[in-house]
């Protein structure tokens, strides 16, 4: 969580469900994340993953880590590298959006990494849904609001 933001996600017949309640100052985000996938996931024959979610209209981050090939070392950056994208959501009902691992793009912490760096859909080490006052870019999420939440993943499976 960020700041005084507090949430948590348990698992339902409907899918896994965060609740909690998001504080914009000091941090401003909740989020649920996978445990590390090891070893890691290898969909290179995929062309991206395609969500299923409930989430009141919030837009929320979709975010990837990959093992990098580095020897590890953009794991030892605080926050970790991950690759981003934003996923609007309708204010009722469930969303069906397909983010293409093409359309992902590297961040640390909210800020975008300007290095040349390539997605690596054969390592992928974990996957989190954010919501957060920033968005991908570091600038503020339109799409933020404080308050209450109630955030639903039906499903995340991989497609061609």
């Amino acid at each position: 969580m960020g700041g005084t933001s507090q949430a948590g996600c348990r698992l339902t017949p409907e899918g896994l469900l965060l609740e909690g309640e998001v504080v914009a100052d000091g941090g401003g985000f909740v989020s649920c994340r996978s445990p590390l996938f090891r070893p890691p996931l290898d969909l290179s024959a995929f062309s991206g993953l395609r969500l299923a979610i409930e989430a009141e209209g919030r837009t929320l981050k979709f975010a990837v880590a990959c093992s990098d090939g580095l020897m590890g070392l953009t794991e030892m950056i605080p926050g970790g590298l991950r690759w981003v994208t934003p996923v609007p959501t309708e204010v009722e009902g469930t969303t069906v959006v397909e983010v293409a691992f093409k359309d992902l793009q590297p961040v640390v912490r909210a800020k975008p990494v300007g290095l040349p760096l390539r997605f690596d859909a054969s390592a992928i080490t974990r996957l989190q849904v954010l919501h957060s006052r920033f968005d991908e870019a570091g600038s503020t999420n339109p799409g933020f609001r404080a308050g209450a939440i109630r955030l639903l993943i039906h499903s995340i499976e991989a497609y061609k």
